[in-house]
């Protein structure tokens, strides 16, 4: 299969959808890849890196779509983009649907086969293709808020790690999974005073095992969030529904009864966001101010290192890509958990709860293969 590669065009995004080495696995696999100049540039990958792992280095995104029979990137297509696709192409991507329609339409008319890393499963039930950059979120989500709480940032001038004498900040993670986990490691690891507000029981018996005491724990409820939210000076939001719209935890009418200069961290933000005033941000203006309380809403935040976060999703992908790259979309059916990451084919959507958050039908792809 022709493999094509084209450099991320969203703003401030340096991530690269696959690194020379694993260009190599793909060459290895008698796939033909092109890569466009530049491509991994931001993420420090040269051209003479991709030739040398054995791609074709061409001048722009035209001939990469016009080339390729696949489509691999980081972030979800732009209407530039979209606009190139037709019905030859497998594009493999995060794509963030559910609160984006005008992309999604984009590729409804594309008639492109579009499968989303964010709801590819495995045998546990985890998001594979997710984790890795819910790792890289969660951390960054931290070392962020940290920053935000300085004064000349807008914040309340609070130093998240205290010094002795004077206490640390309050950290509030709403939501126990991949980046609610990592953002609690590096809060608790800087000395902050963490909580972490989940509805799986289960998962908080494995947050208390795993942190030994150094983070609360708390059921989350109606109660509990405002009642968190309410003594934080920060709170991260970091609550996900597989392929749907992210639930609304924080309301306008909290924001005004939070502490002047609390800091709000949506890591949900790619998803809509789980607080209720979240807009999306910019690596360049990555800040605003709502009643007195400074969002951070960075829809790619680990676009900040993209190096770590390129060489972190290209290992989490290269399995599956290659299984497409070997076998076309019959690797959908033979393999279930890559099947669930399907959610665009000919035109229709394919998963249900993408299908739902968008108040559109969604249909069988076996269906629509025939």
């Amino acid at each position: 299969m022709r493999v094509g590669v084209p450099s991320e065009i969203k703003p401030n995004e340096h991530r690269v959808g696959l690194t020379p080495s694993a260009v190599r696995e793909y060459v290895a696999n008698g796939h033909e890849v092109i890569v466009q100049t530049s491509a991994g540039q931001g993420a420090g990958y040269t051209d003479e890196t991709y030739v040398k792992a054995g791609a074709k280095i061409v001048a722009d995104a035209d001939a990469v779509f016009a080339g390729a029979e696949m489509i691999v990137k980081v972030k979800e297509p732009q209407k530039v983009e979209w606009e190139k696709l037709t019905e030859k192409h497998i594009l493999f991507t995060y794509l963030h649907l559910a609160p984006d329609p005008a992309q999604t339409e984009g590729l409804l008319a594309s008639g492109c086969a579009a499968i989303a890393y964010e709801t590819v499963t495995d045998a546990t039930g985890g998001l594979p293709l997710l984790a890795p950059m819910s790792e890289v979120a969660g951390r960054i989500a931290v070392f962020s808020a940290a920053e935000t709480l300085l004064k000349h940032n807008g914040g309340m001038g609070l130093l998240l790690c205290g010094v002795p004498g004077v206490p640390p900040a309050r950290v509030a993670v709403l939501g126990g999974g991949v980046v609610g986990i990592n953002a609690a490691r590096m809060a608790a690891g800087l000395g902050a005073e963490v909580v972490v507000l989940e509805r799986s029981i289960p998962r908080m018996r494995q947050l208390d095992d795993l942190f030994q005491g150094r983070i609360l724990t708390r059921y989350s409820s109606l109660d509990s969030v405002e009642d968190e939210i309410l003594k934080a000076d920060v709170v991260i939001g970091a609550v996900l529904t597989a392929g749907a719209a992210a639930p609304t935890l924080v309301k306008r009418e909290h924001l005004k009864r939070m502490k002047p200069g609390s800091v709000l961290v949506d890591v949900s933000i790619d998803q809509g966001g789980c607080f209720e005033t979240s807009k999306p941000t910019t690596h360049a203006e990555p800040t605003y101010t709502v009643d007195g309380v400074v969002h951070y809403c960075v829809a790619n935040m680990p676009g900040a290192a993209p190096r770590t976060s390129s060489d972190a999703l290209g290992h989490a992908t290269l399995p599956f890509g290659l299984a497409l790259a070997n076998h076309g979309l019959d690797a959908l059916k033979t393999n279930p958990h890559l099947a669930k990451g399907l959610n665009v084919l000919k035109g229709q959507l394919t998963h249900p709860a993408v299908a739902q958050a968008l108040g559109k039908p969604s249909v069988d792809p076996y269906g629509v293969w025939g």
